[in-house]
């Protein structure tokens, strides 16, 4: 216990020894010194003390009188002024010293502050250094919960891909056995179609025999009994109505058919139910063929047989289906020697597509353009594709290598169409800003502006010399041009603004689509309207809608706001509908047709619209 209590005592001196040295050491020789000058006031007290008595001694002496006291009194003085001066300066360190110690305690104060601080902020390092190794274990332990769930995925996967092999190698086989199936089902089609192909040739033989028949004995009768047919509006025994779809082009004066031949447009709807023949009947009869078309007379029915035009059919199909453009596609077009379509829209490229190859996406991508494209034409070799804009320009690319070779600026607003009239050399383009130019493509520059007076919606070239240009206009008007003068031909005045033109392969024919909802076909070398082609259902979408002929100048495409595209053929007959835009919710929901093309080297259609999309159409 002794021990232990020694022990403690110990280490109390050694506290209290430790904390007199922490506190007095910084005050150490302060209170030295002032020990000292308390001494030294001490012994001057006394000094001054012993003075002062022999002072009054000194006085005593003197007040007794005696020569030697003043001598005595004045040593005196002396010293009691040395020792007030003394006194005086030890004051004066005094208070140095006491304002030494004042400033001496507000830097231990401060120093103080200064060590709380840092003990305080070492505290809140210590907690984030404690929150910090918490979020690091946290993170180690999800670490390793995410190998182990990465682990069981890769297993997932690997059992997946297993799945996935078997299942592809089933696919491989189902398609092996799906086009086994085709096949056989394609062959069993083409026996069917070989015999309902010869069946309709052995009907068509019998329709035309007696069509002949009738006819030679319709001529072979006297003109009273002709005058006493009756115009009754039905025809055969069937007693329905014959519905037309556009103006006869007999009421034209002659129009299609031949005016030396027997026309049988001619023949009223008694003269039809006189010699006993149905619809089918009459409109084989009415069907022109393209070469009869181009001739002006009506060609024989194993004439048209024999061109092919008579049993061709309409493409109906939908071939290929794909979103052309981001938005709206304005213009498409077929190239003239390969199974290619190019599209123009209001993204401001210009796309080609491989449709012999079926691929939905863009064989190329032509761009430059800064606004969007109103229209796209080929040259005539399909090298070159030339495409117009809204911004007050035209270019051309080159189809190989898909290089941007030429750009037309010079125009003063949108460009809506152009052509080659001298290929490969010079280019025609029409506007808003109401002129046509024509342009060199060697040297890059206008070397002739037509002033038309109004905007131009399109144009057409009559040959390949490009020497006369025909232009349709918003003032209703299309415009003849010949470059090789600067007459120009007498206009030709629609009943409301033109928003396409396109012209048959010899230049005789030429088809007008006017924003009377309507369609009109001009024979050029009478320069006269001969036949008018609607419906009720068809409208017009837009004033740059486009209207074409097929290869052989016997049918009529045009795509309508409802979304539908109408087949008439040359004589006015709508011939078919093709609803692959429409949208199936009425007309207020469809999506208009904006153009429509026919490829030239086969019997397909193309079409483009509001939608973005783009069809492609086929017979087969």
């Amino acid at each position: 216990m002794s021990t232990e209590e020694t022990t403690w005592r110990e280490h109390v001196v050694r506290a209290l020894r430790e904390r007199n040295r922490k506190e007095c050491d910084n005050f150490k020789e302060i209170i030295e010194q002032n020990n000292r000058l308390i001494d030294h006031v001490a012994q001057l007290k006394s000094d001054n003390l012993k003075l002062s008595v022999e002072n009054e001694q000194v006085r005593n002496a003197v007040s007794t009188g005696g020569a030697g006291s003043n001598v005595a009194i004045a040593t005196l003085e002396k010293k009691l002024l040395s020792q007030q001066e003394e006194l005086t300066d030890l004051h004066k360190r005094k208070g140095e010293n006491s304002q030494m110690i004042v400033d001496l305690n507000q830097k231990v104060e401060q120093q103080k502050k200064i060590i709380s601080e840092k003990e305080h902020s070492l505290a809140d390092q210590q907690t984030n250094n404690n929150r910090l190794r918490a979020e690091v274990q946290l993170l180690h332990s999800s670490l390793e919960e995410l190998k182990k769930l990465n682990t069981t995925l890769l297993d997932e996967h690997t059992a997946l891909q297993l799945a996935f092999s078997s299942l592809e190698e089933k696919l491989r086989g189902v398609q092996d056995e799906n086009r086994c199936l085709l096949d056989r089902l394609m062959r069993y089609k083409s026996k069917d179609a070989d015999k309902l192909n010869e069946e309709n040739e052995s009907i068509i033989r019998k329709r035309s025999a007696k069509l002949k028949r009738d006819l030679e004995d319709a001529v072979r009768e006297p003109s009273s009994s002709s005058n006493n047919l009756a115009p009754t509006p039905t025809s055969g025994g069937s007693g329905t109505p014959l519905q037309r779809n556009s103006t006869s082009p007999a009421q034209f004066g002659g129009g299609l058919l031949g005016d030396d031949d027997f026309d049988v447009a001619s023949l009223n709807n008694g003269a039809m139910e006189a010699l006993g023949l149905d619809d089918d009947e009459y409109i084989s009869a009415r069907f022109t063929a393209g070469e009869g078309i181009h001739d002006g007379h009506r060609p024989s029915i194993d004439m048209l047989k024999a061109t092919g035009y008579l049993g061709q059919p309409n493409p109906t199909k939908i071939l290929m289906k794909f979103e052309a453009h981001e938005n709206e596609s304005h213009a498409v077009r077929w190239s003239p020697v390969e199974r290619m379509v190019a599209t123009g829209g209001a993204d401001r490229k210009v796309k080609l597509w491989d449709v012999g190859k079926g691929s939905t996406e863009p064989r190329a991508v032509l761009s430059g353009s800064s606004a969007g494209i109103n229209s796209v034409d080929f040259d005539s070799t399909g090298a070159y594709i030339l495409g117009t804009s809204n911004d007050y320009g035209a270019r051309v690319w080159t189809v190989m290598d898909n290089r941007l070779r030429h750009t037309l600026t010079g125009h003063s607003g949108k460009v809506m169409a152009a052509k080659y009239v001298q290929e490969p050399i010079k280019v025609v383009t029409g506007s808003h800003d109401r002129t046509l130019k024509i342009w060199d493509l060697r040297s890059i520059a206008c070397i002739e502006t037509k002033f038309a007076g109004s905007s131009c919606n399109d144009l057409v070239t009559t040959d390949s010399l490009g020497s006369t240009i025909i232009s349709g206009h918003y003032d209703k008007k299309i415009r003849f041009w010949d470059i090789r003068t600067e007459k120009q031909a007498d206009d030709v005045l629609m009943p409301a603004k033109i928003t396409s033109l396109d012209l048959s392969k010899d230049c005789n024919y030429l088809i007008c689509s006017v924003r009377d909802d309507t369609i009109k076909l001009l024979d050029l070398r009478k320069n006269q309207v001969i036949s008018t082609f609607a419906n009720e259902h068809f409208k017009i979408s837009c004033d740059f809608a486009r209207a074409t002929f097929n290869s052989g100048a016997s049918k009529i495409a045009c795509g309508s706001a409802d979304g539908s595209i109408y087949i008439w053929n040359v004589n006015g007959f709508l011939e078919t509908t093709l609803k692959g835009h429409s949208s199936g919710l009425g007309f207020f929901y469809s999506t208009a047709v904006n153009a429509v093309s026919w490829s030239p080297n086969s019997n397909m259609l193309a079409s483009v619209g509001k939608s973005k999309r783009c069809i492609i159409y086929s017979d087969s």
